[in-house]
Formats: structure tokens, sequence, C-alpha cells
């Protein structure tokens, strides 16, 4: 098999002799063409993008997007999303970097579609990181609500965070939590996904050396922790509510016999329930494997085979909990201090022109010394798992002058009617490399100096200084630029979007 590169990433590196030699050669009595499904994994996966629906509209996305030349378009069944050519590289684009779109695999869309979410819900993301899916579901409960974004791993909720920081969400507390010993202190939700860790065989065609390390005893070693934390979102979902459970591989043990086995433990509970993915091909969930017959029911579940739509492999089931179970109180902790904060608003009211009672939209609050937070207004967080973080850190009040965060400015920026500046393409880039560069004389006569908030073509950029020298210095964060402003470089893993899969 040839060795995959960063060079060759979007070219062929496996074989159909490959495929069929390896452990997915068990897997070819499920598959209803054998043949289209090994060429599929032999070809590169196209990327998809999904525009900010806070931010910007899909036609206005898709325009962008044309200006550079790259052939984008609708994707069949998914409201928002664009699918773009396996070479393109979303992460490096300026407005990728400032949150009017996210870059996120097909398939791994598609959950939070069928979630059936709504505005007021109570919402957890038991295994979340690194957090495409927990935006989604962000902005279809409205940015306003609880949501609750959980991980194993402190690296991946910081870099979960960095993403709901650049796409302006408020509405998420994340915590640092065994999903599978969720605390029963934490209540219940109305809503429940377990995008659970899996073996990842269908991530296949993004990750092409995966293959030298497939193993069938992967699926075996991980299903006991999918049943464990599919288990444990039984237990905390409410009566009458529905939990996803979802994973990226093909193997049966870690897809209809870890459902068959939970619904075992819980008959008259819960059942799985039918689902309608409008343009998608999808079969339904095996019923046999091996020696192992299971319930008609588990046909209800959903496989999506690469062959089908051009897309990863990946697979679904939507359960839903009997409304005869026991409903639990919902208790919740208070998250930083709000006292003093007004004084804090209101100095940014005086410099950036917000509207009277614009802050009434929000909790302010004060979690760290380095600033102040902002929550969605009815944010409620669960009395346990201890929250890493509430919110988004937007403005920071230990350093003189204070100023807004980036997120805060990506945020609330497009609200300010004073210190705001339009900058050209040309000083775009600059700004993006975080670079000083030079105002025009129409700039320099109409802005006064010190910090200020900068836009291109309306879209809020970030937080520059207009130095009393005459010069504009840009304020993007280090770990942001990434971006490459003008020609591509060639592909580092750095360049990768950060959530191109979950």
């Amino acid at each position: 098999m040839a060795e995959g590169s960063a060079r060759g990433r979007a070219a062929v590196v496996n074989t159909p002799a490959d495929i069929a030699a390896s452990p997915l050669g068990r897997y070819r009595s499920l598959v209803d063409d054998w043949d289209a499904f090994v060429a599929s994994l032999c070809r590169p996966l196209p990327g998809c993008v999904w525009a900010n629906p806070t931010r910007i509209g899909v036609d206005a996305l898709a325009g962008l997007l044309a200006e550079q030349g790259v052939a984008a378009a609708p994707v069949p069944g998914l409201p928002g999303a664009l699918a773009v050519p396996a070479s393109f590289r979303a992460g490096q684009q300026w407005w990728y970097c400032v949150g009017l779109a996210h870059a996120q695999e097909v398939v791994s869309q598609i959950p939070a579609l069928l979630m059936d979410l709504a505005p007021g819900q109570r919402v957890l993301d038991l295994c979340a990181a690194p957090g495409g899916k927990t935006a989604q579901m962000a902005f279809a409960l409205g940015n306003r609500g609880t949501l609750i974004a959980n991980d194993l791993s402190f690296m991946r909720i910081k870099s979960l965070q960095g993403n709901l920081d650049r796409l302006g969400v408020v509405n998420v507390t994340t915590t640092c939590s065994d999903g599978a010993n969720w605390p029963s202190a934490s209540g219940q939700f109305d809503r429940i996904l377990v995008d659970a860790p899996c073996s990842s065989e269908g991530t296949l065609r993004r990750n092409v050396s995966l293959l030298q390390r497939l193993d069938h005893a992967n699926s075996e070693r991980l299903g006991p922790r999918q049943r464990a934390l599919l288990r444990k979102a039984v237990q905390r979902c409410r009566p009458g509510g529905r939990i996803l459970y979802s994973t990226c591989t093909f193997a049966p043990e870690e897809n209809e016999l870890v459902v068959a086995d939970i619904l075992a433990e819980h008959p008259g509970e819960l059942r799985l329930i039918e689902v309608s993915i409008p343009g998608f091909l999808t079969q339904p969930g095996i019923t046999a494997w091996g020696d192992k017959t299971l319930s008609p029911e588990l046909a209800l579940c959903h496989r999506f085979w690469p062959h089908h739509n051009d897309t990863g492999g990946f697979f679904i089931a939507v359960l839903e909990k009997s409304p005869a179970c026991l409903v639990e109180p919902q208790p919740t902790q208070a998250v930083g201090s709000e006292i003093g904060n007004a004084e804090w608003l209101a100095g940014l009211d005086a410099k950036y022109g917000f509207a009277e009672g614009y802050w009434g939209q929000y909790r302010v609050n004060r979690q760290t010394r380095r600033g102040l937070h902002l929550m969605a207004a009815d944010h409620a967080p669960p009395a346990a798992p201890k929250a890493e973080g509430s919110g988004l850190f937007f403005h920071r009040t230990n350093v003189r002058p204070p100023k807004p965060t980036t997120a805060g400015a990506l945020l609330v920026g497009r609200d300010a009617t004073r210190f705001r500046l339009e900058l050209t393409e040309t000083q775009r880039d600059a700004y993006m490399r975080r670079e000083t560069f030079e105002p025009t004389p129409e700039q320099a006569s109409a802005m006064p100096r010190g910090q200020i908030i900068v836009s291109y073509l309306g879209y809020v950029l970030g937080v520059a200084i207009f130095h009393r020298s005459g010069v504009i210095e840009s304020q993007f964060p280090r770990r942001w630029s990434g971006c490459a402003a003008g020609p591509q470089a060639p592909a580092t893993a750095r360049d990768l979007p950060a959530d191109a899969l979950g």
C-alpha cells in the first residue's frame, strides 16, 4: 500500500487490493455494491463548509468562494452547507478564521438535523470535541438556552472552545468529565447526543494511513465504553426525550450490537424511532451479524456507506425514552460574578456606541481574573460537573486600556456605531497576517486614534490599534493567524480545519 503524505493527501493512496485484504473485507456481505464501495474508499473525500447562520447567508458565502475561483455547490439535505473540492483548504481562508463558516464533513452534519432541536430545550453533547456538532446544535437552539459540551480530554475541550469562540456561540457550557460517569446532579436533558469514540473506519478517505492500523480487535475493545456512554445517556434523558447515538465506523460491534444491548437493558423504557433523512441514500441497520440475530427494530438505524452519497462512512440510531419514566429536578450552578460589571459595559457603550439596553440579551459575568464572559441570558449550567467555561470570553479587563477579545469583537462588533473601520482587501490580508499597515488618506482623516474594530465587506475581522504615528497595528490572535492571506502555502497539519470531520 502506498504511503500517504501531506503533499499528496488528496491523491489516491490506497488500492482496491489494499481494501480487500484489510479487515474491511469482512463487510463484503453487508455492502450492496462491493466494487463501488472499494472504489469510493480509494478517492479523496470532498470538502464541505457551512455558513454561520448568525453572520452570513449561504448565498453570500458561495459568493465569497466564487470570487476566489472555487466551485461550490449546495449539498442536498443540508441547508446552509456547500460542497467544495477535496483540495480546498478552508482553514486558511480569512472568512473561515473570522467565523463566517465552519468546515465539517457532510455525514457529520446529519446528527444535529435529526435531534429535533428547538429553543428552550436542555441539551447534552456527551462526547463533544472538536465541536462542529456542538456549534450546529447551539445555532439550532437559537444561540440561547442551555447546551452542555462535554469531553474526557482537557486539550480537546480547549480546541472545542476555540471553535465555539470563533463562531460566536454563547449558549454552551464546556465540561471535562468522563461521560460514562456523568453525574446525576446534572439533572435530565431533553436531547442527548452520543457521538461515541470509535474505530473510525468511516474516515478512511480523509485519513488514508488508517488502513494500516485497522484491527477487528479495536471494535471489541471499544464496545464496552460505547455501551457505558449510551447507558448513561438513557439515565440522563428526560421522559419523552430523544437520544442520538452515532459513530463513524462500519463495525456492527460498535453500532447495532451496542444499540441492541442497551434496548435489551431497558425494556419498555426505550425505543428506536423512525427518522427521515431527505437528500441522502442510506441502508437500514443490520438485524443479523455472525451468529447473532437482532431484533427487527434495529432496521430503523441508518448506515451511510461512502459510495452512496460520496461521503465518509457513518452510523446513526435515534432513540426515544418513554414518557412514563420518572422526571427529575434540574439543579443549576451559579457561574461567575456579576458584581461591578456595569461599569465595564458602560465603558464599551461610551467608546463603541452600542444601543441602549444592548447587553440585556446576555448574562455578563466574570469567570476569571482576565475579564468578562458573555452568556445567553437564559443559559443555566447544571449543578455538576464543574464547568470549564460558560459562554464566550469577550472583554479583557486586566490590560490598560481594556479591550474586547477577538471573539468578542466578532460577536458584538457589527453592532458598534463608532471606532469601526472598513479595510481594503490589501489591508485585510495584512491584518490577518498580524502586520502593521498604513491607512488610506481617507481612513486617516475620518478615524480617531486608538483601539478600533476593523471589518471587510461589512464582516468584522477583530480589533486593531490606530497609533498616533499614523499606522494600524493588527491585534489578530497569533493562534488564529494560520490563515494564509494571498497564495496558499503547502498544506501542513496546522492548515487543516480543526473540525473537518466532527
